[in-house]
């Protein structure tokens, strides 16, 4: 079911741990060949071209591409009791958790009268895409909308795929969340083409703007979305090009061999690309995980989708020689989740240094982070954990330096201006230095 990789006996570098350990193949670049004239139609024709692509891809042709407020408010009043409860607790974490990333603005005086102060500046508008194909993800619609709020985004508007079961609307639980969160500019559109309806805004057919255009795009999504987002970055700042979901898992030979095959199902579940991967120095525990992954991935509702992700060449189980061998091979994969199953799981969260967030000890498993941890479940995916975070208020946010000098402070750094300025063959540079410490140069002004 689940294919191994026995690095016992071996010290393999971060080069050839790069290279066998496994991972999800996406073609990102074929599939923006595939959506760039998506992209470009819904750049040309705004709303006809969002109709006739909803049709295509999703089966129905909305009548409104922007809910109305009352459906929103309907789909509230509609959501079961249990489901609001729930949300509204996922929300409160969510929001406390976020509102400690908030970043302080400081000033700091490298010399009398001299001055340099950072501001956090939020964007002005963002644009939140929430997945609709094999599930639907009201978390998601919680955890970029929180994140947005925190960091003060005045402008926010969510894009879920219209569904042919709710009348060419998002789904209801979503459009609820959103109702809940406050967010009443919501879209039924999907895919790349919701990310390009954010780059670029969009008309509607009668001339009038249907969407303003976004400084920001953030939210997972399929392949085809990921493309989408590599085409309109530098046109609008991303989060991150998400690919399948994944899961690693680093147990030693006291971790419950069930509670491990759990969570890799549960991960499994996600997507028959989605990457489920155990590193152990037990062999024992490996055998039993493999018998208890066959168990439970039979059972549960999507066996087959789980099956299939299993299966891949993105799943593996590896073996390693000791726990420190395991941090390694970690470490180099990048995991966007990762879980510690051993002795010393909170220490050795420590000496983390690639994953998009650490789930420590059996208690804390990944499904607690997709709904009700408070930390941000839109992480990092396909090894870039190694060099980048995930969602969070910071996402939102710009560091702006604001300068500060006075006469007596430029004067005492003049002459190292104009030393620096003529190194790099730049005199104009401390010309203008000297126009303010000298006054204007002898002769006459033309």
């Amino acid at each position: 079911m689940i294919s191994r990789i026995d690095l016992r006996g071996r010290t393999p570098g971060r080069r050839e741990l790069l290279a066998v350990l496994p991972r999800a193949e996406l073609d990102v670049e074929h599939a923006a060949r595939v959506v760039a004239p998506i992209v470009d139609d819904v750049r040309s024709r705004g709303a006809a071209a969002l109709r006739d692509l909803a049709e295509r891809f999703d089966g129905v042709r909305p009548e409104h591409l922007r809910v109305p407020v009352a459906e929103l408010a309907a789909a509230l009043e509609r959501l079961d009791a249990p489901v609001r409860e729930a949300l509204t607790e996922t929300i409160r974490r969510v929001r406390a958790v976020h509102a400690a990333q908030r970043l302080a603005d400081f000033t700091v005086t490298v010399a009398p009268g001299a001055t340099v102060r950072q501001r956090w500046v939020p964007v002005r508008r963002v644009g939140l895409y929430v997945p609709g194909g094999l599930a639907v993800y009201p978390s998601s619609v919680v955890m970029n909308v929180v994140a947005a709020q925190e960091a003060g985004v005045a402008s926010l508007a969510v894009a879920s795929p219209p569904q042919r079961d709710n009348g060419g609307l998002p789904d209801p639980v979503v459009l609820a969340t959103c109702a809940l969160l406050g967010v009443d500019e919501v879209y039924a559109v999907g895919g790349a083409q919701a990310v390009a309806m954010f780059a670029y805004g969009a008309a509607d057919q009668d001339g009038s703007t249907l969407c303003e255009p976004v400084d920001v795009i953030t939210g997972p999504g399929n392949v085809y979305v990921a493309a989408a987002k590599r085409l309109v970055r530098g046109m609008v700042g991303i989060d991150a090009e998400a690919g399948p979901t994944e899961i690693a898992v680093l147990a030693d030979e006291g971790a419950d061999p069930d509670h491990v095959a759990a969570d890799l199902v549960s991960q499994a579940e996600h997507d028959p690309l989605a990457a489920a991967v155990l590193v152990t120095p037990s062999a024992a525990l490996a055998d039993a995980v493999e018998e208890r992954l066959a168990v439970r991935a039979q059972a549960t509702l999507s066996a087959a989708r789980v099956l299939t992700a299993l299966a891949g060449p993105q799943s593996a189980i590896v073996l390693v020689d000791d726990v420190e061998a395991a941090l390694a091979v970690v470490n180099a994969y990048g995991a966007e989740h990762l879980e510690l199953h051993t002795a010393d799981a909170a220490a050795l969260a420590d000496r983390v240094t690639s994953a998009g967030a650490i789930f420590v000890g059996t208690h804390s498993p990944v499904s607690l982070g997709d709904y009700m941890a408070g930390s941000n479940h839109v992480l990092p995916t396909g090894g870039s954990a190694r060099f980048t975070s995930g969602l969070g208020v910071h996402s939102f946010l710009r560091a702006v330096q604001v300068v500060t000098y006075d006469a007596a402070a430029l004067a005492e750094v003049a002459d190292r201006i104009v030393v620096l300025a003529d190194a790099e063959g730049l005199p104009a540079h401390g010309e203008a230095v000297q126009a303010r410490t000298q006054g204007p140069p002898p002769g006459p002004v033309r």
